[in-house]
Order: C-alpha cells, then structure tokens, then sequence
C-alpha cells in the first residue's frame, strides 16, 4: 500500500510523478478519463500510445479491485490526446482520500483542463435499468469525509471550493447529444457515493432514495471535489450495471458488474471518442 501523503509537500509529490510521466510522454494532455469497473476498454484503443503501470509513478497507489487494471495510458482518439486511467483507487481499499484522489491533482499538472469520470453504479431509480447510461448532474458525498480536508495548499486551489456546479451543464449538453447521435439510453440523475465495500442495505436504499439519488456507487465524488478545488471542468457518466438492493430482490455481485460493463464496451467506448472529439 502506498505511503501516506503528507500535507505539506503534496504539491511536491504531485510534481515529481508529473515529471516521472513526462519523460515517458511529451504529449499536451488537456483531457483526461479515469475508467472504472469493467470500463477499461477505451484506454486500449488509443494509438499512439504509451503505457505507464502506476507502480511505476511516485506516490501512486495500487489498484487492487477486479476491472482495474492499474494503468495509466496517454494517447490519441480522432487526434486528439487524452490520459486514461485503467482503474482508480477506492477509500475502501484503506487508502486516505488524499491518495485516492492523488492522480487528479498529478493530472492537473499535465496540463488537463477537462476530466470524464465513469464509474460503475446501481440503479434506484426504476427507470434506470442495467446496460443503460447516465450523465450526472449532481452529486450526494456519504462516504462520511471530505478529501480536502486538512492544510490546503493554495498552488491547488482555494480553501473553500464553490461546489454550486460540479458537473458543467455545457458538458452534460455534448454528452446527451453525442448519445442520442449513436441511439444511446442516456439519463440524467444525481449520483450519491458511500464508502463500502459492502453493497448497500435496502434500509440504506430507501435513505439515499429519500434524499434525492438516482444512482448510487462507491467512486467519482471525491474526485470531482479535488478536480473543482483545481479548477477542472468535469463530467461524470454512470454505467448503471445492477439495481440497487431492495429495488430488486437479485442480490447484487461485482462479477454483474464486469459482466455488464462488458456487454455495453463497444457502445461506451463510442460515446467516449465522440465526446472527447466534440470537447476540443
């Protein structure tokens, strides 16, 4: 497991694996993509590309979770350069949320300006069935902590982030439409995240239904706080693979998780270059 980051010199750290994967790459990177579970096909299709294993970057954790595989690949799709991350780091694996959100800060340092989050997730609302995609709107943090907090550095950004629009609305926009292009079920909701790793009871359900969720996983909030705090514009994209405990009577398991993400590679993968492309 990866060595605790200290406050005072995360900016150092961020900086120093920053120069680790430019001297593998050279490439202006203004996009990049963290790929969660089962959504890790995009990365293998990109030309050009250099694969770096994050074991091999400073202060970068260790991807443990099926359908992560703990690479970060920088290439191109329709000309256009992008980092992918093939897996990310979970609060549940026993990381801080400061390592789990540490390469979004590295990230920053190359120079990206725009960040897609996808994620795995469990439907609560019904219309919402496996296989089918939403754009996030919004998010709920139940995960029970914040990644900022502590000392803040302000080469990152500010002590207290506005959090009124994490999810640009213009890049919501170009989402739907490039789905609707392609005959993709595209939904908007708002997604809430809690620690796990257990699934959620249907007590826990009913709870974040109440309060206004449409998704629920165990990902993408915190690095969307850290991508804001640094001034990102972000987007988040749910791949619904299951239906959430108590909404249906199916337990739910991560191999429905891969499996699903499988089953809908080709049409995410699609949806992902037509964004990236409509992005510059």
């Amino acid at each position: 497991m990866a060595t605790e980051l200290s406050p005072a010199k995360l900016y150092e750290r961020a900086e120093k694996a920053a120069r680790v994967i430019r001297a593998r790459t050279d490439a202006d990177v203004p996009v990049a993509i963290v790929l969660g579970s089962g959504l890790g096909a995009f990365a293998d299709e990109l030309t050009d590309s250099t694969s770096i294993r994050y074991d091999e970057i400073p202060s970068f954790a260790r991807a443990t979770v099926e359908g992560h595989a703990g690479r970060l690949v920088i290439g191109k799709t329709n000309n256009v350069t992008v980092a992918a991350m093939q897996g990310r780091f979970h609060f549940y694996e026993g990381y801080s949320l400061e390592e789990v959100t540490f390469p979004i800060r590295v990230l920053k340092l190359l120079g990206v300006r725009t960040l897609i989050l996808t994620n795995a997730a469990g439907s609560l609302n019904t219309e919402f069935t496996p296989g089918s995609l939403m754009v996030i709107t919004d998010h709920i943090n139940l995960i029970g902590v914040n990644p900022l907090i502590g000392p803040n550095d302000d080469r990152f950004g500010p002590r207290f982030p506005d959090l009124t629009s994490v999810y640009a609305r213009r890049l919501q926009d170009i989402v739907i439409n490039e789905a609707n292009a392609i005959g993709l079920d595209m939904r908007r909701g708002i997604y809430a995240a809690l620690s796990g790793p257990s699934y959620e009871t249907p007590a826990e359900i009913h709870m974040v239904r109440t309060l206004g969720a449409d998704a629920v996983g165990m990902s993408t909030v915190p690095e969307a706080i850290v991508a804001r705090h640094m001034n990102m514009e972000v987007i988040g994209i749910s791949c619904i693979t299951n239906l959430a405990a108590g909404v249906s009577n199916r337990p739910v398991d991560h191999s429905q998780v891969i499996a699903t993400g499988e089953r809908v590679r080709a049409e995410f993968t699609e949806l992902l270059r037509r964004v990236v492309t409509r992005l510059e």
